[in-house]
C-alpha cells in the first residue's frame, strides 16, 4: 500500500480535469477511506485517464464494490 504522498503523487494526472477532482477527492477523504477503499483508490489510478474518466462518468462501470463506492464519492466529490 502506497503511503499518502506517495498516493498524491500518482493521483496527479494528465488531464486537469482529473488532477483537479483527484486533489478535491484527497483533501476531502484520504483520512477517512478504510484500507479496501484506499487499495481500489489505488487500482483506480494505475488506470489511464481516459478510463479513469469513463469510469467517474459513468461511461463505463466496475463490478469492483470497493471501486464502485469510491468512484461515487469522486463523483461527489466534483
Amino acid at each position: 500500500m502506497l503511503n499518502d504522498s506517495m498516493l498524491r503523487w500518482r493521483c496527479r494526472r494528465g488531464k486537469k480535469e482529473l488532477d483537479v477532482l483527484l486533489g478535491r477527492f484527497l483533501d476531502q477523504r484520504l483520512s477517512g477511506l478504510g484500507p479496501a477503499q484506499r487499495a481500489a483508490l489505488e487500482r483506480l489510478v494505475a488506470l489511464e485517464d481516459e478510463d479513469l474518466l469513463d469510469l467517474i462518468l459513468g461511461r463505463s462501470m466496475t463490478a469492483d464494490e470497493d471501486a464502485a463506492t469510491v468512484l461515487r464519492w469522486l463523483g461527489s466529490s466534483a
